[in-house]
C-alpha cells in the first residue's frame, strides 16, 4: 500500500491506495470535497470549429456535399500576408523587448473554390487552413438548394473549366502551348534587393506573346508572369474540330493445316502426347512413379 499526504494552505489530506496514481488520486479527490479553499469556476468547453461529430473531418463532409451539387471543391493555397519588417534598434540603453522581437507564429491561407463560392480559411497549418475553409463552406452550403444540371452545352464547358481550375497556370501555358505548336520560355531577366529581400523578375515568350510576373521568388515570378500571359493565350480562337480516321482491320480467315501421316515421326513420345492433348484442348498428360527397383546402376521405374 502507498500513502500519499497532500497540503493546500493549512489544511493536509492523507489518503493509502494499491499504487501511487490511485493514492493521489484519492487525496485529490477529498480535498476537493473538504478544502474550505474558493473552488475555481469551470471553464465552459472550448467551441473548435474544427471538430465535427461521427469523426468526419470537414473536408471529407465537404467533398460529398461537393458531389452531390456536382460541383468539385478546388483548394488553393495562398501566399502569407508579410510580417512587418523590424530595423535594427542600435539605442542599448532601450528596454530589451524594444531591441528582440519574438518571432510571429506562421499562419498558413487557403483559398476554397465551390462552383461560384469562395471561401477563405487560415490556421497554424495548411490542414488546418483547409478544415478551416471547408467548414466556413459547410455553414453556408448546407441550406442552399442543389443546382439543377443544364442540359444544353454550357455544362460541358462548365466541367473543362473546372478541370482548368485543378492546373496551376504554367502548366496551363505550357498545354495551350502544345495544342498550337508554339514554342514556351521562360527566363529571369532581373534579380534586385538585399540578400534577404530579394526581388525576381521573370519573362515568359510563347510564340508572338509575352509577359513579365514580379515577386519575392523565381517561382512566384514566373507563376504571375505565366498568369498574364495566359489572359491572352484565351482570346485566341478555338481550334478547328479535326475527326479522325478511323481504322479498319481485315479479318484475317483461318487457316486450318493438315498435317501429313508422316508428321511427328522421330519426335519423343512424351512430346508428341503433349503436343496432342493442347490440339484437342485437353488438359496435358500427368506422370505419376509407382515404384523403383533393381540395382543402382541398373534401375527400372514403373510410370503411370
Amino acid at each position: 500500500m502507498f500513502s500519499v499526504q497532500l497540503s493546500l494552505g493549512e489544511q493536509t489530506w492523507e489518503s493509502e491506495g494499491s499504487s501511487i496514481k490511485k493514492a493521489q488520486q484519492a487525496v485529490a479527490n477529498k480535498a476537493l470535497t473538504e478544502s474550505t479553499l474558493p473552488k475555481p469556476v469551470q471553464k465552459p468547453p472550448k467551441s473548435n470549429v474544427n471538430n465535427n461529430p461521427g469523426s468526419i473531418t470537414p473536408t471529407v463532409e465537404l467533398n460529398g456535399l461537393a458531389m452531390k451539387r456536382g460541383e468539385p471543391a478546388i483548394y488553393r493555397p495562398l501566399d502569407p500576408k508579410p510580417f512587418p519588417n523590424y530595423r535594427a534598434n542600435y539605442n542599448f540603453r532601450g528596454m530589451y523587448n524594444q531591441r528582440y522581437h519574438c518571432p510571429m507564429p506562421k499562419i498558413f491561407y487557403v483559398q476554397l473554390t465551390v462552383g461560384n463560392n469562395e471561401f477563405f480559411g487560415e490556421g497554424k497549418t495548411r490542414q488546418a487552413a483547409r478544415h478551416n475553409a471547408a467548414m466556413k463552406a459547410l455553414q453556408a452550403l448546407q441550406n442552399e438548394p442543389i443546382p439543377e444540371k443544364s442540359q444544353n452545352g454550357e455544362s460541358g464547358k462548365e466541367m473543362d473549366d473546372d478541370k482548368d481550375a485543378n492546373k496551376s497556370e504554367i502548366s496551363l501555358v505550357f498545354e495551350i502551348a502544345l495544342k498550337r505548336n508554339m514554342p514556351v520560355s521562360f527566363e529571369v531577366i532581373k534579380e534586385s534587393g538585399p540578400p534577404h529581400m530579394k526581388s525576381f523578375v521573370t519573362r515568359v515568350s510563347v510564340g508572338e506573346f509575352s509577359a513579365e510576373g514580379e515577386g519575392n521568388s523565381k517561382k512566384l515570378s514566373k507563376k504571375r508572369a505565366a498568369t498574364t500571359v495566359l489572359q491572352e493565350l484565351k482570346k485566341l480562337p478555338p481550334l478547328p474540330v479535326v475527326e479522325k480516321p478511323k481504322l479498319f482491320f481485315k479479318k484475317r480467315p483461318k487457316t486450318i493445316v493438315k498435317a501429313g501421316p508422316e508428321y511427328g515421326q522421330g519426335m519423343n513420345p512424351i512430346s508428341r502426347l503433349a503436343q496432342i492433348q493442347q490440339a484437342k484442348k485437353e488438359k496435358e498428360p500427368d506422370y505419376v512413379l509407382l515404384s523403383e527397383r533393381g540395382m543402382p546402376r541398373r534401375r527400372e521405374f514403373v510410370m503411370q
